[in-house]
């Protein structure tokens, strides 16, 4: 196989890191990979031609059987609070093969999940089943397209080889892209050896990949954190615009780069409910859709405490100037918070009664079991699926109250709907959509996979692919409920 054409640029920066942030491993070969499905529009903005390159042979290359030209396989060490208990980790079923840098000189990780095991696995096979691939596959690509930071999915390849969960399932491997891979639990996994020196590299790395404006801080630790505060509030923000629930928001689930990261048990809200949980081993709710910003703050706490010996010599003056950084979070989160749902309901400028026009909203919504998603369709005369629970006295009551706010600031139909149309999307992943195609995968049929995806692309868009994606799943007793997939 001919790949000098394709245009890989590897760089491979993270693998000269100390020994300690790594470990040298390669992909475990598969029996008889298949390519599922190419991201050609993703491969495009990386600037690779994959064009002239057979299904075999991208079968072969995604899958690790042969290796892309420039590459140095690691797996990277990280640590992470999991519902809150804290444990070392690292790259148990996925190894980054390098960071690509394209024409424009972005850079890009480009990482095998489902690869193999690796030293980090702690008793698991390493591998990944093919309908949670194709999940992350689905919900990664619909999160760029609603514009939300995520990392993205280039392909998925079978294995040819079963994987054992609960049932035998077919094997699969993600290749991920993302800005990096650096997370919180990186610093944590740092952190915990006590080596200040180590610690000071992975900040001048981090700052160097992500953040040179602040290379030239007087104090890049508490800059850093606060960079990071800002980029975590407005990704939670734009999750809870979209009714997103992420499911297992571990400190190992916090991407530095403030990029959605891990596609495990996450799903989109249908009817509004501020405690929705979707993930089966969530069985308190700490992650539950209305947790997600206090989650991230206490997240961002946790990497505030690897921070510590960089911000001040003095320890118990670092936790103060720290603490007060982290104690920022909520103002800036409710500010932001409020700017979003005005621009869902097309408000222009402020007023004092606009939280409270919010907060109503969303008390009827959840009372009345009302789609998130169609509510704010419907009050841009977009809900093609037009429900009679919009009839509702207090309902009507809230909608001229809205109506008369949407006459301050000089506001007009043509600016409201224009700012409403722009963040509040016609259609999402729905789960009993991601469900129906996930099955039909399964059984090796891929046509309802790729009608779906092709739909997710323009969310904004009012087009006639959308109506059946639109409707919600049917009413039942059965709680749905997602899984991990290791």
């Amino acid at each position: 196989m001919l790949f000098n054409e394709v245009g890989w640029n590897f760089d491979n920066t993270y693998s000269k890191l100390p020994d300690s942030f790594i470990s040298k491993t390669s992909p475990i070969p598969v029996k008889s990979p298949e390519l599922t499905i190419f991201n050609y529009n993703l491969a495009e903005e990386l600037g690779l031609n994959f064009s002239s390159i057979k299904k075999d042979d991208l079968s072969k290359l995604f899958s690790g059987n042969s290796l892309p030209e420039g590459s140095k396989s690691i797996a990277q060490a990280y640590a992470g609070h999991q519902f809150g208990h804290f444990t070392m980790l690292g790259d148990g079923r996925a190894v980054l093969m390098g960071e690509h840098v394209s024409k424009n000189n972005e850079r890009f990780d480009i990482q095998f999940k489902g690869s193999g095991q690796t030293p980090f696995s702690r008793n698991g096979d390493g591998r990944a089943a093919l309908g949670p691939m194709l999940r992350e596959y689905i919900i990664s690509e619909a999160m760029h397209s609603l514009n939300i930071p995520t990392t993205r999915s280039l392909a998925v390849v079978k294995t040819g080889e079963d994987v054992i969960r609960e049932n035998i399932l077919q094997g699969a491997i993600l290749t991920r892209v993302a800005s990096s891979h650096l997370r919180v639990g990186t610093f944590q996994y740092v952190a915990m050896r006590n080596n200040e020196n180590e610690l000071r590299t992975l900040i001048d790395y981090t700052i160097n990949r992500h953040y040179p404006n602040i290379k030239k801080s007087k104090n890049k630790a508490i800059d850093l954190l606060k960079v990071l505060i800002e980029l975590q509030i407005d990704l939670v923000v734009n999750w809870m615009r979209v009714g997103f629930i992420h499911g297992v928001m571990n400190t190992d689930n916090m991407s530095i780069s403030g990029e959605t990261i891990d596609y495990g048990p996450c799903a989109f809200m249908d009817a509004y409910d501020p405690q929705t949980v979707f993930s089966s081993i969530d069985e308190l709710g700490r992650y539950a859709y209305f947790n997600q910003p206090s989650i991230t703050k206490w997240n961002l706490a946790r990497f505030a405490e690897c921070l510590i010996p960089l911000i001040d010599p003095k320890k118990e003056k670092a936790i103060e100037i720290a603490t007060e950084v982290i104690n920022s979070f909520d103002k800036s989160y409710e500010t932001k918070w409020v700017n979003m749902m005005r621009d869902k309901l097309g408000l222009f400028g402020q007023d004092q009664k606009d939280q409270v026009l919010i907060i109503d909203l969303l008390t009827w919504m959840h009372k009345n079991k009302a789609d998130y998603t169609n509510t704010f369709c419907f009050l841009m005369d977009e809900n093609f699926q037009y429900s009679k629970i919009y009839n509702d006295e207090n309902f009507l009551t809230w909608k001229e109250r809205w109506k008369e706010r949407l006459k301050l600031n000089n506001n007009t139909p043509e600016k409201y709907l224009s700012l409403m149309k722009s963040v509040n999307p016609l259609v999402i992943p729905r789960n009993h959509k991601v469900e129906e195609v996930l099955e039909s995968a399964n059984n090796n049929d891929l046509s309802p996979l790729k009608k779906l995806i092709k739909v997710l692309e323009k969310p904004y868009e009012k087009t006639k692919e959308n109506i059946d994606y639109q409707s919600p799943a049917p009413i039942s007793d059965k709680k749905y409920k997602t899984f991990c997939g290791t």
